[in-house]
């Protein structure tokens, strides 16, 4: 089951070679300044080189021709160099910090944009924890890849060209005889790349199961000390830490076999060059290396082996970030089902004329959740829908608000097809109050005119009046501007409700839908809401969801939805004379 804390996610064996290229297209704006950061890094590479070569003409005549004059020279030409290398690096790290923060701030957006637009079976068949951990971990990853690892793997590769070539023309055969270990470190990286890519990817896996119970656990705190589960808990997560530590620990086990490798092949390299260089020294072996040569020699040497490191370290965080980048990209390609047709409309102001036509609809294949459902509302009329848990109630109005897409048939709003239209300009149109009333963070005020952003303070208080949550806000010292914690924290639930009824009234709409919208109101504010109810349905269409039937027995004409279909529809008391299965609801009720 996918929707569970502890279940991995399907792992790939195969590592993404497009992960770099696919990247570039954040990067690609910022590519003026990264190429100049390039630049600085190369000039500073450059000149970092010619020390070796410097000390070589000391070492070789300066120091035994006396030339005081020519040390001087040298030795300021080395200090100025240390000195002008050292600038540039602060230069090209102040460059790269900027755009890679700015790079990350924009993935971050596309990344929430993504989720802004996915649909509702997303949110649904994963735990939302690892969502979280995608939009803040996994992207914060990729920072110091792309402030420093991307313009840093260039300049390695730069400078080892010019290390080799220096090297080359100091002396041919110790070059060969330092790149003589190069090919058991490329076999070494050959082996180790499958096993570091698969271990970092099991650690993505279970930080992203420990991110996903914590977020869960934060958010049923309450079920959980109801029914004193605190040491189960504790259990459950320790053993997910655990295992985070182990799968971290073997994956850094691995990473760690890299950079003694590198270490020890390029200690094992300098041994065989001053080995080789010592008995080359004079009249050995052609007599052509001196004392500078060897100390020019071993200083580019060690250099040589420097930036093999970092391509080492760079290639350790390669495989460690694209498998948190992997995730990013998961979520990126996530199907968005409901989406815009390239030639979708506005939806223009409406009457309020809503049409079912031969509608059927699945969540999954082969699981018929709607049947076949007709009908046809005239604009202002109040619409009950009742029936048994699970029998599609929600799913009707859900397919009204376009939040899923029928799999056959047609729902049409005063005539328009509303898969021709935009999405925004339908859901601007219809007002949905949901049976779990959600908060923001932030005061009364901004909750309720976030159904309406442009809606001035009096149309707020307004609404607030209208659903009788008027007398509750202001008993509150701060009144509207009182601060709500997360998702209204301090609120009974039917206060909640009347909030976000306010918020829907604000905006409106043409159509009405209401899903359990009273299911938590007490039976005394049940009235008074009834009454701003009578004033906000007048000449609008409304679709209710309701099991009181105080809230359904007025509606114009009521729908009995049972398996998927519409067994059974007219007003209150045709459907009582009726004796049918609205009937017997409404007696069970009675009792």
């Amino acid at each position: 089951m996918r929707n569970k804390f502890d279940a991995d996610e399907e792992i790939e064996q195969k590592i993404n070679p497009h992960i770099i290229k696919r990247l570039f297209v954040w990067i690609k704006p910022y590519r003026g300044k990264m190429v100049l950061s390039c630049f600085i890094m190369l000039f500073a590479s450059a000149i970092s080189l010619t020390s070796p070569y410097l000390i070589r003409m000391a070492i070789d005549k300066a120091i035994p021709g006396e030339n005081i004059r020519m040390l001087v020279i040298l030795s300021v030409i080395l200090l100025l160099s240390t000195l002008v290398v050292r600038i540039l690096l602060a230069q090209k790290l102040k460059i790269m910090t900027r755009v890679a923060q700015q790079i990350i701030v924009n993935i971050r957006k596309d990344v929430f944009t993504k989720l802004q637009n996915l649909p509702f079976s997303y949110f649904d068949s994963r735990p939302h924890g690892k969502i979280l951990i995608r939009v803040v971990n996994y992207v914060n990853s990729l920072s110091d890849l792309l402030s420093n690892g991307i313009i840093q793997l260039i300049s390695d590769l730069f400078t080892l060209v010019v290390i080799i070539c220096f090297m080359v023309a100091i002396d041919v055969r110790l070059t060969l005889v330092c790149m003589a270990v190069l090919p058991v470190l490329f076999l070494i990286l050959i082996l180790m790349k499958k096993k570091q890519h698969e271990a970092w990817k099991q650690e993505s896996y279970k930080r992203s199961n420990l991110t996903a119970y914590l977020s869960e656990s934060i958010n049923g705190i309450k079920v959980t000390q109801s029914f004193a589960r605190e040491s189960v808990n504790q259990g459950i997560f320790n053993g997910l830490c655990d295992i985070c530590k182990k799968v971290w620990i073997r994956a850094v086990n691995i990473n760690n076999i890299i950079w003694p490798v590198v270490d020890n092949l390029s200690t094992f390299g300098v041994c065989l060059v001053y080995m080789a260089g010592i008995s080359w020294l004079g009249d050995g072996m052609g007599g052509t290396v001196t004392v500078g040569t060897l100390v020019a020699f071993a200083g580019y040497i060690w250099r040589f082996w420097q930036p093999i490191q970092n391509l080492g370290n760079f290639y350790n965080s390669m495989v460690t970030t694209g498998a948190y980048v992997e995730r990013i990209f998961e979520l990126l390609d996530e199907p968005e089902d409901i989406t815009d047709k390239p030639d979708a409309k506005e939806l223009p102001p409406i009457r309020g004329h809503v049409t079912f036509d031969h509608v059927n609809f699945s969540y999954e294949p082969g699981n018929p959740i709607l049947k076949d459902v007709n009908f046809n509302i005239t604009p202002g009329t109040s619409v009950a829908i009742v029936g048994p848990t699970g029998a599609g109630k929600t799913t009707i109005v859900n397919l009204l608000s376009r939040f899923y897409n029928p799999d056959e048939g047609k729902v049409l709003i005063d005539g328009l097809d509303i898969q021709d239209l935009k999405i925004k300009s339908i859901r601007k149109q219809v007002g949905v109050m949901l049976q779990d009333s959600f908060l923001f963070t932030g005061t009364i005020m901004d909750n309720i005119r976030y159904g309406r952003l442009d809606a001035t303070d009096e149309e707020c208080i307004e609404a607030a009046k209208t659903v009788h949550a008027h007398e509750f806000i202001t008993a509150f010292p701060d009144g509207y501007n009182t601060k709500l914690s997360a998702n209204g924290g301090g609120l009974s639930q039917g206060q909640k409700q009347l909030l976000s009824f306010a918020r829907v009234l604000l905006s409106d709409p043409r159509i009405l839908i209401l899903d359990e919208a009273t299911s938590s109101v007490d039976t005394q504010t049940e009235k008074l809401v009834q009454e701003g109810l009578d004033k906000l349905l007048k000449n609008r269409t409304s679709f209710i969801i309701a099991h009181r039937l105080s809230t359904i027995r007025n509606s114009d004409i009521i729908f009995f939805v049972n398996h998927g279909e519409i067994v059974e529809r007219g007003n209150h008391n045709q459907l009582l004379e009726q004796k049918g299965e609205y009937y017997k609801m409404c007696s069970k009720v009675s009792m």
